[in-house]
């Protein structure tokens, strides 16, 4: 599934896997989050409520460019940089290469996040 972020004036693409965990994000479009910046590497954001995340892989190794979701906390991440192996890190999809770079800057970002379809 294709999803738009909509990051100040610019918009950009990103794809959401075929998984439990990624459509029951998907269902809860259109939002608009506050991003904030977490350890220099990604931007976080609480959801409106927990993704459903049985039957996913016990972790995940992110790279810049991942959308994921951190069932510990309950909260999304989208990486701009790269990160090691999180136990209960669940991968969502995708963002294009120039949202990465809209998304590597100091401070929080306001996104807005819709289905492209």
């Amino acid at each position: 599934m294709k999803i738009r972020l909509l990051i100040g004036d610019s918009v950009h693409t990103a794809t959401l896997l075929d998984t439990p965990a990624a459509r029951d994000f998907a269902s809860q479009l259109p939002l608009t989050l506050s991003l904030k910046d977490y350890e220099s590497t990604e931007k976080i954001a609480d959801l409106p409520r927990k993704l459903a995340a049985e039957g996913a892989p016990e972790g995940h190794d992110p790279s810049p460019g991942d959308i994921a979701y951190y069932a510990p906390w309950g909260n999304l991440a989208i990486y701009y940089r790269d990160f090691g192996y999180s136990r209960g890190l669940v991968q969502l999809g995708r963002i294009d290469a120039e949202a990465i770079t809209a998304l590597a800057v100091k401070g929080s970002v306001q996104v807005s996040l819709e289905r492209a379809e």
